[in-house]
């Protein structure tokens, strides 16, 4: 099988990681996750450079520092497909429920997402195949996409190295979040790469065995 090739780069003032997916074929189809700050003007050159043709972009949620590049990428590459979870459809065009409106800097507003993601849908990248996990808490519409195949989930920002996803914000929830994490936990392997929203990469061993939060059996959830 053509090698699943991923990375992931720091965009904006939060430094939120976009990831592009691609497989090592002649066609070099590619993905775009999570197109934030900057992402025309950082993201164009590498997939210039690397000769990848980019079939769709998905988002893992509609907040701000995730979404806020999408529309000059889609004008850049054309009218490409989006991906987006069915309860975050209309947080594209608000920038009330996307956060652009506190902070500083220009509010972001982007056209609702052509597919509705849903818990179990399946997608194709080449021959690599994608099941979505809706992991709600830190936004109701929180997705993990997960490869079986080659051990790897991006995860937006439901988990970090060492640390988990706020829950503090519209639409969020501890006890959800707290949930979400434990069916993680109970479904993916150990030996699963964790690609998350923020920070570096880790699995979901060390997690298992080091993440304070996950060591406490989720007692932070009621407090």
């Amino acid at each position: 099988m053509a090698r699943l090739r991923i990375r992931g780069v720091p965009l904006g003032a939060y430094q939120t990681n976009a990831y592009l997916l691609w497989i090592d074929s002649p066609e070099r189809p590619c993905w775009v996750i999570d197109p934030g700050e900057g992402a025309s003007e950082v993201l164009l050159p590498i997939i210039r450079a690397e000769g990848l043709h980019v079939q769709a972009i998905l988002c893992t949620h509609a907040h701000h520092d995730h979404m806020a590049g999408l529309e000059s990428l889609r004008s850049a590459l054309g009218e490409l497909p989006l991906y987006g979870h069915a309860a975050e459809q209309s947080w594209y065009g608000d920038p009330s429920m996307n956060l652009s409106a506190y902070l500083d800097g220009p509010p972001s507003s982007a056209r609702a997402p052509d597919h509705a993601l849903a818990e179990g849908d399946v997608l194709s990248l080449g021959p690599t195949q994608w099941r979505v996990i809706h992991v709600p808490g830190h936004s109701p519409g929180s997705v993990a996409l997960v490869c079986d195949a080659a051990s790897v989930a991006i995860v937006g920002d439901t988990m970090f190295a060492g640390s988990i996803g706020r829950s503090d914000l519209p639409g969020g929830s501890a006890a959800v979040l707290a949930a979400s994490l434990a069916r993680m936990l109970h479904d993916l392997p150990d030996s699963t790469a964790v690609h998350p929203g923020h920070g570096p990469s880790t699995t979901i061993g060390a997690e298992r065995r080091s993440n304070p939060f996950l060591q406490r059996g989720m007692d932070w959830a009621n407090a």
